[in-house]
């Protein structure tokens, strides 16, 4: 104890559970002043009194109020002030709360997309009943060899402008041929790049809604730049099968550069609806 019943700033700080420099902290943002400041040595003395104003602020603060927002309530303390910061407070924790559990949801997509990529069978044509799916995408048309060109993620770019959240399209951006091309054998160009959507997604711009549908499907080790041989053994089966290309193909890198460095590891797959 000195001067007269005050607390060093280190005496109150380890009374208090917190460290020198958040008292420092909180002078400097008008939250707690110091009951007495030498003037010639420029140590600070705190109060027993003061006890009270600290916990306040310790209390708001793990109610995850901002530092302005309480240092503005401490300069002008009363029960209405309070009631009304609780509930803004309350209101935000909701709205966190809500974020948190897309982002959850974000992650156990991923999660799974992973999963299913590594755990696929490679080279195998399967016919899957794919459930409907929201999609944005842009009309254009790429080579094959582009892929890796400014001209493909200017594409990409063009999705995501006005996004808040671009990582969100991690592992999701594809590339699609339209039905006439992929009758026509035409596998070397694409004529649209797409986002897959998922449902917690939130997108700015033109959305569509795919139907279900059943497509013949492919998984292969590899990125685009492997893909035109992959279309002619797919499409050679749908004909061989005297099914009907019935749209565009959504061509997905599951596992790329989003993921990993090792070209090795890519993983693709094509999907291309069929009527039988």
């Amino acid at each position: 104890m000195a001067k007269e019943g005050l607390l060093p700033i280190g005496e109150m700080a380890k009374l208090s559970h917190i460290s020198v420099g958040s008292l420092r902290h909180y002078e400097k943002l008008g939250l707690l002043t110091p009951e007495y400041v030498d003037e010639n040595s420029g140590y600070r003395y705190y109060s027993i009194r003061q006890f009270e104003c600290l916990n306040t602020i310790r209390y708001l603060r793990v109610l995850g109020m901002p530092l302005p927002e309480i240092a503005g309530f401490m300069k002008n303390r009363n029960l209405g002030k309070i009631q009304e910061m609780l509930c803004q407070q309350k209101a935000e924790v909701a709205r966190r709360r809500e974020e948190l559990w897309r982002v959850e949801h974000k992650i156990d997509n991923r999660l799974q997309q992973i999963q299913t990529a590594l755990s696929s069978e490679k080279d195998r044509i399967t016919l899957k009943n794919l459930p409907p799916r929201r999609i944005a995408w842009l009309r254009t048309d790429l080579s094959i060899e582009s892929y890796h060109d400014p001209e493909f993620e200017a594409s990409i770019c063009q999705l995501e402008q006005r996004q808040e959240e671009a990582v969100v399209f991690l592992g999701k951006v594809g590339v699609g041929i339209p039905e006439e091309w992929l009758k026509a054998g035409k596998y070397d160009r694409y004529g649209m790049v797409f986002l897959i959507l998922d449902e917690e997604d939130q997108y700015t711009g033109d959305v569509e809604e795919l139907p279900g549908e059943t497509c013949a499907t492919i998984c292969f080790q590899g990125s685009h730049m492997d893909a035109p041989a992959h279309y002619e053994r797919l499409c050679g089966y749908i004909a061989q099968q005297g099914w009907k290309i019935a749209g565009f193909s959504k061509e997905v890198t599951l596992i790329d550069f989003g993921f990993t460095n090792d070209l090795e590891q890519f993983v693709t797959e094509i999907q291309i609806p069929v009527l039988k």
